[in-house]
């Protein structure tokens, strides 16, 4: 039979009976010592009694966050990448999931985007065991992606989802000494960038006509990445080109535009040429002899040498006000742009505008060809100030809208930041680039 405790303490040594008294008086003012004194009687007296035998329910605040990552580990990833003839049907059904699922999926607010699906675009879908879809992610882009996730109210719910892009500024410089296009090349910057920069200052510089050896160019641009990589290259934040001796800078303003540091307006009436990066094989010249007939024939414009097929741009905004054929301009069409100013494109391949048309600058209205009196195929483009021919090379030309008066102060700050910006990242690179 089992004696009872207090029996048994009353036959231990003196000696234990003092350790045991000692270490049962330490554990009972552990209990009783309160953590924090300023909080304990306010806490006591609102604590409830707790009854002894009687069971009481015990409430976990556990994050949210931790449980959806314990369920979400259940989940299996599927990635499908879009195939030719692809539909959604048809994936649903290689994937093992049910008409029913389709269904409910293609009742959220997304669906339309969902099913405009292009081959090699990437589906993912997140499952359970039981092929349950729990999440459906639609990358549309490098930043946005469509998610289609099962709610707690049993119904599919959809939302987009950006990333943000982070915008490092980069820097390129270039001295040309074959061509434009092989400097732009040669400083690391990609096809569209160089297109993109002949634009920003191709309305100051011919850059089939007026390109020497020598001219210089440096340019600011942005370089976007997301999470940390490299997903593309920006715009053009502020360039300097430097032609035959004569400096030009344009700065991006927060609307879109370029403008000078000054804030005029990059964009003119007028585009310097109406054919990109082609040789010029004739310029303005009311003397020349004419290459069919041997004759002194004045020679009113310039002739753009290019493959036959190359397209050939409005310079301006305008209206058609002939668009024909004769045997000595071949396929012609002439645009009036206001009042004062015409332009004429001569021995065209074919024409894609009819007269009377309304146009607008940089819209392609035709093709370099061989037709009428030519030994080859080229543009020759002509520009008429009331009546009278001009050299496009030179002729001074109508600018756009500058900025208004009250947001020079603010841009011109911002404009002067960016080109000491540019000029320094220059010195640098010339530094370490001088021998």
């Amino acid at each position: 039979m089992v004696r009872p405790i207090k029996n048994v303490v009353r036959q231990l040594p003196r000696r234990h009976k003092i350790t045991i008294s000692g270490i049962s008086l330490f554990l009972l003012l552990l209990v009783l010592w309160p953590s924090e004194r300023a909080t304990a009687s306010r806490n006591l007296a609102n604590a409830e009694l707790l009854e002894l035998g009687r069971p009481y329910p015990l409430s976990l605040n556990l994050q949210d966050e931790i449980i959806e990552n314990s369920v979400q580990q259940n989940y299996e990833w599927i990635s499908y990448e879009v195939r030719s003839g692809d539909n959604l049907a048809r994936i649903f059904s290689s994937l093992g999931f049910s008409a029913q699922q389709l269904y409910r999926i293609t009742q959220v607010e997304h669906e339309d985007i969902l099913r405009r699906i292009h081959p090699g675009d990437t589906l993912q879908f997140a499952t359970t065991e039981d092929k349950e879809i729990i999440e459906l992610r639609y990358e549309l882009n490098e930043t946005e992606s469509v998610v289609i996730r099962h709610g707690e109210s049993g119904n599919y719910e959809s939302y987009s989802e950006s990333k943000e892009i982070e915008s490092r500024l980069e820097f390129a410089h270039a001295t040309i000494s074959s061509s434009f296009w092989n400097a732009g090349v040669e400083a690391g910057l990609t096809q569209s960038q160089i297109m993109n920069l002949a634009d920003l200052f191709g309305w100051d510089i011919d850059f089939a006509l007026d390109i020497r050896e020598g001219d210089r160019f440096s340019v600011l641009f942005e370089q976007n990445y997301i999470d940390g990589r490299f997903v593309g290259n920006g715009k053009i934040v502020a360039a300097e080109f430097i032609n035959q001796n004569e400096t030009f800078r344009a700065v991006l303003h927060e609307n879109g535009n370029y403008y000078t540091p000054e804030g005029k307006n990059m964009r003119k009436s007028f585009l310097r040429a109406p054919v990109h990066f082609t040789r010029v094989s004739s310029s303005f010249n009311p003397r020349r002899l004419h290459p069919v007939t041997g004759r002194v024939s004045p020679h009113r414009g310039i002739d753009y040498a290019a493959a036959t097929g190359t397209p050939v741009m409005a310079a301006g905004d305008g209206r058609v006000v002939e668009s024909g054929y004769n045997n000595l301009n071949g396929n012609y069409i002439f645009v009036q742009h206001g009042e004062r100013y015409v332009t004429k494109y001569l021995h065209l391949s074919r024409r894609h505008v009819s007269r009377g048309e309304r146009i607008r600058q940089g819209q392609i209205i035709g093709r370099v060809g061989a037709t009428g009196r030519v030994t080859g195929a080229h543009l020759h483009y002509e520009f008429l100030v009331d009546g009278v021919h001009r050299n496009p090379r030179t002729v001074e030309l109508p600018q756009a809208e500058s900025l208004p008066q009250d947001m020079l102060p603010s841009f011109t700050g911002f404009a002067e930041q960016q080109m000491v910006r540019l000029q320094n990242r220059q010195r640098v690179y010339l530094a370490l680039n001088q021998n």
